[in-house]
């Protein structure tokens, strides 16, 4: 039997090719990473825990390395891992992060050189017990700085110099730095890390940073360090989001801070669904604790679809957002690998299951990964 080739047949069978391959395409963009959809717009990237830097786990190694561009440590280059005694660095935990970054061509920021918690207890003491010098203790600052930054010397292509030296209320935290140096220990901060390595980036990070009174101490800060001669590349927003931010002044931050001539970095972003233990509260100061109560946990078996939706339409704002500043954002960092993985699980209430981050417990990306993927598409 032979088939007779009409022109119907001719226009059927060339719209069929093109639905097939228009399906193909829509397939293949679907299946698009992350890493992938916001190449070339921002770096995307994830904190990494010890456990995950040195796992054979490959649902561990794969997400890692298909999802995210960039990788920063959670903890193990933080002064009381990586320098736990005066005269004793371990450097085995971090190298492990940087090897596995550079194994997966993977952009790496080193947090955090100085900040008031996490630091050793004998940063602070001489050997008798009792509180050092300022000129002691700037020497112990310029060694730790000179150091761990020199150790990664070309490796690292920035470094948040210091974490969180602000309060909400625009004045400066009174943490043993400042009591100690003063004010002036931020700036010697930024000087010595660019000795340690004159090519590395350097930035300033913080939480609340969408809040006025915060914004106007950063753009002061901003100003001071470059009036000074130091070199501040860039603002690391934290971002530890909430349902109720206020998006039109998180943005406002954003524009402000890059009107000073920094580019600005989302550094530590995730979206708790849970309620807050207090009406006052917000923040995210790790030294607040609330005690655990059950109406404030009250996901423990999965999450609400509802819920899940309410989560997907912020990210998608936040993410349009990024995508509008591409030109002004650097890096976006979700704070932690999984849902399991995330600090919001214990604070700032413990033993609680939180569901804050890009990638489910099971190692697979969240709904609304695909909508900030199809998203990306617009910009």
């Amino acid at each position: 039997m032979q088939f007779k080739v009409t022109t119907m047949n001719r226009l059927a069978i060339l719209s069929l090719i093109i639905s097939l391959s228009s399906a193909s395409t829509q397939s293949v963009l679907a299946q698009k990473t992350m890493r992938e959809a916001f190449e070339g717009k921002f770096l995307i990237g994830t904190a990494i825990n010890t456990r995950q830097a040195k796992s054979n786990d490959p649902k561990i190694l794969n997400v890692i390395k298909d999802q995210f561009s960039a990788v920063v440590a959670e903890n193990c280059m933080k002064a009381e891992e990586i320098h736990p005694k005066k005269d004793l660095y371990d450097w085995r935990d971090a190298d492990a992060l940087v090897d596995l970054a550079e194994r997966n061509g993977q952009v790496i920021t080193g947090h955090c050189l100085v900040w008031h918690s996490q630091c050793p207890y004998w940063f602070f003491k001489d050997d008798m017990g009792n509180q050092v010098t300022r000129e002691e203790l700037i020497n112990r600052l310029r060694d730790h700085i000179h150091t761990v930054v020199g150790h990664y010397k070309g490796r690292i292509k920035g470094w948040d110099v210091v974490n969180e030296a602000i309060l909400d209320n625009g004045e400066f935290r009174r943490s043993q730095f400042y009591k100690i140096i003063g004010p002036e220990f931020i700036r010697l901060a930024f000087q010595f890390a660019h000795e340690a390595d004159p090519d590395a980036e350097l930035y300033y990070n913080d939480y609340g940073m969408d809040g006025a009174r915060k914004r106007e101490a950063v753009v002061r800060l901003i100003k001071d360090l470059k009036a000074n001669g130091c070199r501040i590349d860039a603002i690391g927003m934290q971002s530890h989001v909430a349902f109720d931010t206020n998006l039109q002044e998180y943005e406002k931050s954003i524009t402000t801070y890059a009107a000073e001539g920094v580019k600005v970095m989302v550094t530590e972003l995730d979206l708790s669904v849970l309620p807050w233990p207090s009406a006052d509260f917000r923040g995210a100061a790790v030294e607040t604790n609330f005690e655990y109560k059950n109406e404030l946990n009250p996901y423990t078996d999965g999450l609400p679809a509802e819920k899940a939706k309410e989560q997907t339409d912020f990210f998608v704002k936040l993410f349009g957002i990024y995508l509008k500043h591409k030109d002004i954002i650097s890096r976006v960092t979700f704070w932690g690998l999984t849902d399991a993985d995330s600090w919001k699980n214990g604070w700032p209430v413990p033993f609680r299951t939180d569901y804050p981050l890009a990638i489910d417990r099971n190692y697979e990306p969240k709904p609304f990964v695909k909508e900030i993927i199809k998203l990306s598409k617009k910009y």
